[in-house]
């Protein structure tokens, strides 16, 4: 199968599911996946974001490698909402090694305190940095102030939801 080809002819669940199944546990085809997302056009891009996050959920050992140049691919210009998307729900998954704790924290902080950030990227984020919390207590206190200052703005339920259980948990 050429995966570049099968991603582009769906993008329903069923289908994306269907390729995460076939890349399964294999690391050559996770590491075919990982050149797509970091290297193709917006569609593929967008795509393959998605399957990773389920590839992630499967095969986290698989995705670990790659996560250093997942999270550069964040400081992109013009970065699919996809993409982002996806990068931090699977990081919210994965142990994060310490060498990209500081940009994660850059990048989920960013997109928390940003208005116009979609929900799903803002409560990813909120939850990434609950688990970097634990290791870094600093943190704490300027996560409650975004929150707190988030949570006295409209907000989504689904976003207020996230922020008051993670404010129970700091």
């Amino acid at each position: 199968m050429y995966l570049r080809t099968e991603i582009l002819k769906d993008n329903s669940r069923d289908h994306i599911i269907h390729l995460t199944d076939w890349i399964g546990g294999n690391a050559s085809r996770v590491d075919q996946l990982i050149g797509l997302f970091l290297h193709d056009e917006y569609r593929v891009v967008q795509r393959a974001a998605w399957i990773i996050s389920y590839v992630a959920q499967e095969h986290p050992e698989l995705i670990a490698p790659h996560l250093p140049a997942m999270v550069q691919r964040m400081e992109d210009a013009g970065i699919p909402v996809a993409v982002k998307r996806n990068v931090i729900r699977v990081l919210q998954f994965l142990p994060i090694p310490p060498e990209l704790h500081g940009p994660v924290m850059n990048h989920c902080f960013n997109f928390l305190a940003d208005p116009e950030e979609t929900v799903a990227v803002r409560a990813f984020s909120m939850t990434v940095l609950a688990h970097l919390a634990k290791e870094y207590p600093d943190i704490k206190q300027e996560l409650r102030l975004v929150l707190e200052d988030q949570l006295a703005q409209k907000n989504s339920p689904g976003f207020t939801s996230r922020a008051k259980k993670v404010l129970k948990l700091l």
